[in-house]
């Protein structure tokens, strides 16, 4: 949208806050048009899906309002001491309501393969969310009705996968250091075995899978890398050409740019400039020798292969075309003179001409010489 008046041109923008409710975790935007000093790192009271919640601002951008026609939803105001003091009171009594919660469920029964994870009030203490994990589809309606009886919040109880229990747990990964999801990943990206084949990495379940019992999140890091430098080198158990002989493919290095090639029970590595691949030069010279594909004769006449005139055959060609340039210079000058001759001297008798001239001039000449033709005859 853009505002136009006598003095200058404005296009209006939305004003959007990018807000955070965990240390960890996904970042949401809500309009700010309406608190023009919001800062980075202060903290906003929003509404959301679950309720008003209490979040941190992370980032402060502007959008065209022209290009995104998405509607924000308006950050309500601003947290004050008191929300924050509120919320650090609530969150001291999470882990009580925790053991509460695993305490009604023991007693109720039926929920033996239930793992009750992590129990989560809002910043005022009107909701309370339990997170827990199965394997199999349950029924918390029972558990929830009996909570509910114990809590004066709203109790709501909502399903989460094994990454993000290890997420919440936190802990040390297989490689020493603390795990990706707990420090830096705020989402999961889809992980599958194809990508692990590709970087060559063993396919025994202790080594790609995490604490989490599923496949690694480190598995995509370095993945396009690996597909981009696979796509240059050659795959195994081709014939290639290298400055030791012809050699068979048994190994390729992504990384390094180069493959190992056995050349007469030796191995070699070498680098992919030095690589001739055998089979598709093979291939185009086969090609390349054979006749055209639609024709079962090999004889093209549809325009995909046109034949090549050998030189002695141009050279002819054009030498007889300038024998036949040369040929028809006399017999121009020789009509020439003609037309001359039968201008000057009405009576003068016409020259015969020979029938090679005739015949190259064609009806031509004959049709522009017939008028003196005539004066000549009525003279005589």
């Amino acid at each position: 949208m853009t505002l136009t008046s006598e003095h200058h041109t404005q296009t209006a923008t939305a004003r959007v806050a990018g807000v955070r409710f965990h240390e960890v975790g996904k970042v949401y935007h809500f309009s700010y048009s309406h608190i023009p000093d919001l800062l980075v790192g202060d903290f906003v009271i929003v509404e959301t899906a679950r309720g008003v919640q209490l979040g941190q601002v992370m980032n402060l951008i502007e959008v065209d309002a022209e290009s995104e026609q998405r509607d924000y939803k308006p950050i309500l105001r601003k947290a004050t001491p008191t929300d924050l003091m509120s919320q650090k009171l609530w969150k001291a009594r999470e882990v009580e309501a925790l053991i509460t919660c695993r305490e009604k469920a023991a007693e109720l029964g039926g929920f033996n393969g239930v793992k009750f994870v992590a129990a989560q009030y809002n910043f005022d203490g009107s909701l309370l969310t339990f997170l827990y994990t199965t394997e199999d589809k349950i029924n918390t309606m029972r558990l929830r009705s009996v909570l509910q009886r114990s809590f004066r919040a709203k109790v709501e109880l909502r399903q989460i996968g094994p990454r993000d229990v290890a997420k919440l747990l936190g802990g040390m990964g297989a490689c020493g250091i603390p795990r990706c999801c707990s420090t830096f990943l705020t989402d999961f990206s889809p992980i599958s075995i194809k990508m692990a084949k590709a970087q060559g990495i063993s396919l025994n379940p202790t080594e790609i899978t995490g604490m989490c019992g599923r496949l690694r999140c480190c598995l995509i890091y370095e993945y396009e890398q690996y597909v981009e430098a696979r796509k240059q080198l050659p795959k195994r158990n081709k014939r290639v050409g290298t400055p030791h002989g012809e050699g068979k493919v048994i190994d390729v290095h992504p990384l390094r740019d180069a493959v190992t090639v056995l050349v007469n029970d030796t191995h070699y590595l070498v680098s992919r400039e030095d690589l001739i691949p055998l089979d598709e030069l093979e291939a185009l010279q086969a090609k390349a020798e054979a006749g055209c594909s639609k024709a079962e004769s090999g004889a093209c006449d549809c325009g995909a292969r046109t034949p090549a005139l050998p030189d002695e055959e141009e050279e002819t060609e054009f030498g007889d075309e300038q024998e036949g340039i040369a040929d028809e210079l006399p017999d121009l000058e020789e009509a020439q003179d003609e037309v001359d001759l039968s201008e000057s001297s009405p009576a003068a008798p016409r020259p015969e001409r020979s029938r090679r001239g005739r015949r190259r001039h064609g009806r031509g000449m004959h049709r522009r010489n017939r008028p003196h033709q005539e004066r000549t005859d009525r003279h005589e």
